[in-house]
């Protein structure tokens, strides 16, 4: 599986968001407890995009997981999937529907 670079606090969450005005990335927040959870990330990691993606581990940071809640304006759910563009979610998905194709199609619109 591919590694992502892990937002592990609350300011490198603040400058990934802040990245979004220069160009959109895939946010996917992972519960490593879940097995719902390890199929999407499964497919998250078979996605190919230009775009930068970053892993959030639930359990493990939940401050970040919350603070994107917050700042998004979208209930938590795990796992979780969003494409950020300056600064908000212009598309987000949860559990099933995180998909390879999904995920591609959406992507690739951008």
């Amino acid at each position: 599986m591919e590694k992502y670079p892990e937002i592990t606090s609350v300011d490198e969450w603040k400058k990934v968001l802040e990245q979004s005005s220069d160009k959109p990335v895939v946010i996917f927040k992972h519960s490593t407890t879940c097995p719902v959870s390890a199929h999407a990330y499964g497919e998250f990691n078979s996605f190919e995009s230009p775009l930068d993606r970053y892993l959030v581990k639930v359990i493990e940071h939940r401050p970040v997981s919350n603070e994107i809640a917050s700042d998004l304006g979208i209930q938590h759910e795990s796992p979780q999937a969003f494409v950020i563009a300056n600064g908000k979610a212009v598309w987000n998905a949860s559990h099933w529907k995180i998909t390879k194709k999904e995920l591609e199609d959406v992507t690739s619109s951008l």
